[in-house]
């Protein structure tokens, strides 16, 4: 089966280092499944990794050693680096199997919309808290938008659009069909609109599961299994009346939407595109499941099963 696997920043870590020896076990169920005869897209998260990289460049421009680097490169940077310690954590752990294939990472663009509503109120934040004087200094200098941030201080929020098209989306079909293993559409993918030059960048962080949903539907994927810390999507999580759900039908992951039991922050945008590749054609089914468990998920072993 043709598989996108989504992992969640838990995969990762928080830093460089600490990336460089997680994804010596992030690959292995990766693996499992390239084992048994699976075509598997990989795309990742990177909140600490652009916001690592985005603090890095304010200090240097604060510093006077550089001119401000726009959120669109930070994005890029991100994806190169952790593509560059996932294909090689991978490939090495293929070598040792026995298993002949490429692997590659791609720096990935994904179009937004100009006029997506999210533009008009950003709501991501990212890179250093400041105080309420510094914050309207950065306001005042640089344009940003600043918002309080659940009383530990004040940072930088940029928008969050969603993803219409996953532009290098061709070259990704092509590399699948020759059996290469490609990690693409890292951190949501770069956001750019069109523009009469082609493709420019925006300030903006795409929720890598709704982009990771996107790439599904447009590879035609026949699984898109999106991981995280947990085994199980719950409602009326860490209350006494928690419940595991194993199985959703779309109709019933909206009503349980509508209802308010899945975190904004956490499983919402999980199970929101979860829903929206099993809508987007017939024979797709979502998976929501641990790392560590990926592959007896789609054995029907763990995880929760979205279908239509």
């Amino acid at each position: 089966m043709r598989i996108v696997i989504a992992l969640g920043g838990n995969a990762l870590g928080n830093s460089a280092f600490q990336q460089l020896s997680l994804v010596k076990e992030t690959v292995k169920p990766l693996a499992d499944l390239i084992e048994e005869g699976h075509e598997i897209i990989v795309t990742h998260g990177n909140g600490p990794q652009v916001g690592m990289i985005n603090l890095a460049m304010e200090v240097a421009k604060e510093g006077g050693y550089m001119q401000e680097m726009p959120f669109a490169e930070c994005g890029a940077m991100s994806q190169g680096y952790i593509g560059y310690h996932l294909q090689n954590a991978l490939r090495q752990e293929l070598k040792n199997r026995a298993i002949k294939k490429e692997v590659v990472s791609l720096v990935t663009q994904v179009l937004v919309d100009v006029n997506d509503d999210a533009f008009k109120d950003p709501t991501k934040p990212i890179g250093n808290f400041y105080s309420e004087e510094k914050a309207q200094e950065l306001a005042k200098q640089r344009g940003y938008v600043i918002k309080e941030d659940a009383g530990r201080g004040y940072r930088r929020v940029i928008a969050s659009p969603k993803p219409l098209d996953v532009i290098e989306k061709q070259v990704i079909i092509d590399l699948v069909d020759k059996g290469v293993v490609v990690i693409c559409v890292g951190g949501g993918g770069i956001p750019v609109v069109e523009s009469g030059s082609g493709y420019q960048g925006v300030d903006g962080v795409i929720d890598k599961d709704f982009a990771s949903a996107k790439l599904a539907e447009i590879v035609q994927a026949d699984y898109l299994i999106i991981l995280t810390a947990v085994d199980n999507v719950m409602i009326n999580y860490n209350k006494p009346d928690a419940k595991v759900l194993y199985q959703l039908t779309i109709d019933q992951a909206k009503q349980y939407i509508e209802e308010g039991h899945f975190a904004a922050g956490s499983m919402l945008p999980k199970v929101q595109a979860a829903v929206s590749f099993v809508s987007s054609g017939t024979n797709r089914v979502s998976l929501i499941a641990s790392l560590a468990k990926a592959k007896q998920a789609l054995k029907g072993e763990s995880g929760t099963k979205i279908i239509n």
